[in-house]
């Protein structure tokens, strides 16, 4: 299966009064296409920053990234403009991310009116089947996105980020601000409509039951660094990251018998504005030792497509 989007030593500062903000920092994996990215970690550990740059919404301070095996780091507006119809977005927030102004339809529509080459005729046709295909009732065309819950909110954004037709789509934490029953109806629908159009997606979210279920491949980032990353089962069954295990550790367990022991992070954050050398994660970890704080770890296959970046990994787990 070959990868559809490849990133390098991809990074993203920002300048803030003290120094660089290192908001992504050589960050590198790729997709195969038709599969999922489950990326995971902390609130303002570098997750929504990574998916906006991939896209462009944001200029890359470093690195590379391929898409389709074309460096797409640096390109002209034109050739962003036909990216466009191959890469969206799907945002967090439903309600913050549509226009209050515009009624359904023309939300679906916009990018189709933007991309032009579409006639009135055929907008309305690609409307009405994106609407059919997220589950909104035809009545709904007219409606404003303060009459529809949160669930319908997101499915116009769904609809929205597919009326173009794309094969690649950055989900950033799509269900988090909705209630559990309506995550679960959006999850299944983002899986068929996977299925059905060949999809490849990046999945960001903070919850790992969630991530578990939709994705192939987990990244777990700290900090703007990926400290982590491998299949979806071979990472819950063996988790060799102590931040990994932390965050495993939290995810609830529906059986009352069953008592998971939960791992508690203590210690100061790492300040990620011009960060020292040495783990980031070293001033958190219990198993840290003074060469944690001095040398930098390196990113290391420590099993087959299964990657970690910690000192201690090998010696902690007996590989």
């Amino acid at each position: 299966m070959s990868a559809i989007l490849e990133v390098k030593d991809l990074k993203k500062y920002f300048k803030v009064g003290s120094g660089m903000l290192h908001a992504v920092d050589g960050v590198s994996f790729e997709i195969n296409e038709g599969e999922t990215l489950g990326v995971v970690g902390e609130s303002g550990c570098g997750k929504s920053t990574l998916g906006r740059v991939i896209l462009h919404l944001l200029d890359n301070t470093g690195g590379q990234i391929l898409y389709r095996g074309e460096d797409i780091t640096n390109v002209s507006q034109e050739k962003l403009s036909a990216l466009r119809r191959e890469m969206q977005i799907i945002f967090q927030d439903p309600f913050a991310s549509l226009n209050p102004r515009m009624t359904v339809y023309q939300t679906i529509a916009e990018p189709m009116e933007i991309a032009k080459g579409y006639t009135k005729s055929q907008i309305q046709e690609r409307v009405s089947e994106m609407m059919d295909t997220v589950g909104l009732a035809p009545r709904f065309v007219n409606s404003y996105p303060h009459e529809l819950d949160g669930g319908r909110r997101q499915r116009i954004g769904i609809a929205r980020a597919l009326v173009l037709s794309p094969k690649f789509i950055v989900c950033d934490e799509p269900v988090s601000a909705l209630d559990v029953s309506i995550q679960a109806q959006v999850l299944n629908l983002m899986l068929d409509i996977q299925e059905k159009f060949g999809l490849t997606y990046i999945f960001i979210t903070h919850d790992l039951s969630v991530v578990k279920y939709i994705s192939n491949d987990i990244m777990v980032m700290y900090l703007g660094q990926m400290v982590e990353k491998a299949p979806s089962d071979e990472l819950f069954a063996h988790r060799y990251h102590p931040y990994t295990q932390a965050l495993i550790s939290a995810v609830p367990v529906p059986d009352i018998d069953h008592k998971r022991e939960r791992i508690h992070l203590k210690g100061e954050l790492t300040s990620p504005i011009d960060p020292q050398p040495g783990c980031r994660f070293a001033s958190r970890c219990m198993y840290a030792t003074p060469e944690c704080s001095a040398r930098e770890p390196e990113l290391e296959e420590i099993s087959p497509d299964h990657f970690i970046r910690c000192l201690r990994a090998r010696e902690l787990n007996g590989l």
